[in-house]
């Protein structure tokens, strides 16, 4: 049956292990193109090639409270819409998984009528099938060898699993933070800040901080639809809000926000604003920085 079939049950869809979004949440929730716009950005990067550290998950099923399991792992559009952008902006990317197992994407959600996102997966086939292993990034001490100027963690459900609790990926933020780069999350992706809620005596780091993300009140309300084969097992937005973070938003609009040098969004519908704001963030530093050298 074709993604975008006749068929508009509500009935979400067993695919041998766990369950996809039924046809009728597909129909309104998921498109076959993306609304990318080529943006023109300054040369400033072309010569250094700096790059961006992509985090996914490589985990793709979703327990339920119910004990269904969704099928999920990083919402393509919300992955590769912002790289494109990246990529016109100069940067390079570098994908990498907890244990440098291969990257999971919704597959269900792959926009395929898309000439870019087309493109884009056969750059990178590689790299999704073998990303680089975030335990031997974080274990090695020389981390110069790399010029990463920000860690980019995409949305989707996916990036409730693996992340949230990972002590790597802990490092890995508190690297961010204490190297003052950039830390760029979008839909689910603010999940992964989780896993620094427990920095010992130290206060969570983002406190305080204001953030748009995919809510949770939205998350409550799919079940109804058969986007998910029924209720969350737990709630990322409540565990946020507990530490501190202001979550903006209560339903999705294609919002994004700039706090410091954390940069959020809340859907699939902010991929386009979301790669272009983080484009011109990074750049901007980039170039403030080359003039006080």
């Amino acid at each position: 049956m074709s993604l975008f079939s006749n068929d508009l049950s509500k009935e979400p869809v067993f695919d041998g292990i766990g369950y996809e979004p039924s046809f009728f949440s597909r129909k309104t929730m998921v498109t076959t193109k993306t609304n990318y716009s080529k943006k023109k950005y300054s040369d400033i990067n072309k010569d250094t090639r700096k790059k961006i550290l992509v985090l996914c998950t490589e985990e793709r099923y979703m327990t339920m409270k119910n004990g269904k399991k969704f099928s999920t792992g990083n919402h393509p559009v919300e992955t590769l819409v912002p790289i494109l952008h990246f990529e016109q902006a100069g940067f390079e990317v570098d994908f990498y998984t907890p244990t440098g197992a291969p990257v999971k994407f919704e597959m269900w959600t792959m926009p395929y009528e898309d000439e870019n996102i087309g493109k884009i997966l056969d750059k990178y086939n590689t790299q999704f099938s073998n990303p680089h292993n975030l335990r031997d990034f974080i274990a090695d001490t020389n981390k110069g060898y790399v010029d990463y100027v920000a860690v980019f963690i995409p949305g989707g459900h996916g990036a409730m699993l693996g992340l949230p609790e990972n002590n790597d990926v802990k490092e890995l933020i508190k690297w961010v933070i204490a190297e003052d780069k950039y830390l760029l999350a979008i839909c689910h992706g603010p999940a992964a800040l989780l896993s620094v809620a427990d920095c010992g005596d130290a206060e969570f780091p983002f406190k305080g901080y204001k953030i748009n993300s995919f809510p949770d009140e939205m998350d409550k309300a799919l079940p109804e639809s058969g986007y998910q084969p029924g209720e969350m097992p737990w709630f990322y937005g409540e565990k946020l809000k507990q530490l501190g973070i202001e979550i903006l938003n209560k339903k999705i609009a294609g919002d994004c926000h700039v706090d410091r040098k954390l940069i959020t969004a809340d859907s699939p519908l902010a991929a386009d604003k979301f790669g272009k704001i983080c484009a011109d963030e990074l750049l901007a530093c980039e170039k403030s920085e080359l003039e006080h050298e």
